[in-house]
């Protein structure tokens, strides 16, 4: 974990400027990762990219799971300056790869530059917040940081789906990234007061082993995304290569017996990466269900994931009234199961007998299931776990987060496009069932996490 240096003091003006720049730069990373969803079935039409869909969606995520090793051990090393730089260099960049591309393979490319990116932008505002703000003001700016996640969801998709029925899926990318170099522009007065380089701690062999197996683990993952997605020769060694490499980096980045679900924090830890596993894949297959099978607008479909973002924000607020351990316990199982019922019932859109509308009721099932949970298993793994590991244990949900919907995808994507030369509906069945599976698996992981 970070470790956060001693305030100094700022300027009231200078802490204004943070607040502004920060809030909206998250709002920007926010707006894009849910953007992307809606727009993706536009982008894979019109590049006639069907095959890389699940890579284009998924290679965020992979680069994000390295970047959220290296961006907190570099802070710890060489301060914030350096991470958050390339942050605001690489996120833009990719933006513009994505938004420019000719052809699926370096749209996917440029989602990936944003991914690290992205990844490397949010670990230094926190720094910046312990290092310059007063600490009396710095649940506020948390507070601001969380809404700044929030508010894009409930809007981004529909606003995204404006934007690619009216004027092109491109400006989804190339108008964020405009917003980007504004926002950087906010930045520069910033970059005199941020914390140096700490002299007195130098980089670990430990440190930079758990780097290297975030790294591993990440390119692990992008090659099972492209395997699953070619489904050539080489893909089944490749992906045999691929696990082998996850067997050996994960162990030091999850607790021990996280595969095997033990009791307590390891099964919050895998909770957390099957729920993402679970929520990603039906957020990614059931707009393009919507779009490419049953002709819906990009606004139409962008409306059913904007109701998942608007319930999750709904269960984290009933799991927020929930004070007892007992209860508290038991959302780590009944949120899953909600979210793989929720699941199930968008499944029944692919089903020819059914309305594709069902899809809205099931992913507002889905959302409140995983809106219960999500923060719950946060607070269950903490108070299982010592003070002085919190910020390991942080950092392994981190991990289990970006791992779970990379890898699902790339699982569910493998399974979708070996079904969709099959015509009909079938893929996105198999797909979306899948991922119910995936969720039924979160509940019995979820059931584990109580201190035995």
């Amino acid at each position: 974990m970070t470790r956060t240096p001693a305030p100094v003091t700022a300027p009231p003006d200078l802490v204004r400027l943070l607040l502004v720049a920060s809030v909206a730069l998250i709002t920007i990373v926010a707006f894009e990762n849910l953007a992307a969803s809606a727009a993706l079935p536009a982008v894979s039409a019109e590049l006639d990219g069907l095959r890389l869909y699940p890579v284009a969606a998924g290679a965020p995520l992979a680069a994000q799971l390295v970047a959220t090793a290296v961006a907190g051990r570099w802070a710890d090393v060489r301060g914030p300056r350096p991470v958050l730089l390339l942050g605001l260099v690489l996120f833009p960049l990719g933006l513009l790869l994505a938004g420019t591309a000719p052809s699926m393979a370096v749209l996917a490319v440029g989602r990936g530059v944003q991914g690290l990116g992205g990844g490397l932008l949010i670990v230094p505002l926190y720094v910046l917040v312990g290092a310059i703000v007063p600490a009396a003001r710095q649940p506020g700016f948390f507070a601001w940081f969380s809404a700044a996640w929030v508010v894009p969801a409930l809007g981004g998709p529909a606003l995204t789906g404006l934007v690619v029925d009216h004027a092109s899926w491109r400006w989804v990318f190339l108008g964020a990234a405009a917003l980007m170099a504004v926002v950087t522009l906010a930045f520069a007065p910033l970059l005199r007061h941020m914390p140096g380089r700490d002299a007195e701690r130098a980089e670990q062999p430990a440190v930079r082993g758990l780097v290297l197996a975030a790294t591993a683990a990440g390119a692990a993952v992008a090659v099972l995304q492209v395997a699953g997605s070619a489904q050539e020769t080489w893909s089944l060694p490749a992906v045999g290569v691929a696990v082998v490499v996850l067997a050996v980096s994960l162990p030091r980045l999850l607790p021990s017996g996280t595969v095997r679900l033990r009791s307590g924090v390891p099964a919050a830890v895998a909770c957390r990466a099957l729920l993402n596993a679970t929520f990603m894949t039906s957020q990614t297959f059931l707009p393009l269900l919507l779009v490419r099978e049953y002709g819906w607008t990009v606004t139409a479909a962008g409306f059913v994931v904007a109701v998942s973002s608007l319930t999750w924000a709904v269960g984290a607020f009933v799991q927020g009234r929930v004070s007892t351990t007992a209860g508290r316990g038991r959302l780590a199982w009944a949120g899953p199961l909600v979210l793989a019922a929720g699941t199930l019932v968008t499944a029944g859109a692919a089903l020819p007998g059914l309305s594709p509308w069902v899809a809205v009721p099931g992913a507002a099932v889905a959302g409140l299931g995983i809106g219960m949970v999500y923060p719950a298993l946060t607070v269950l793994a903490l108070r299982l776990t010592p003070a002085v590991q919190h910020g390991a244990v942080s950092a392994s949900l981190q991990v289990a987060d970006a791992l779970g919907a990379a890898t699902g995808l790339a699982v569910s994507g493998a399974l979708v496009l070996a079904l969709i030369d099959s015509g009909g509906t079938v893929a996105y069945l198999a797909g979306l069932l899948l991922a119910t599976a995936v969720g039924l698996l979160a509940t019995a992981a979820g059931a584990r996490t109580r201190d035995r």
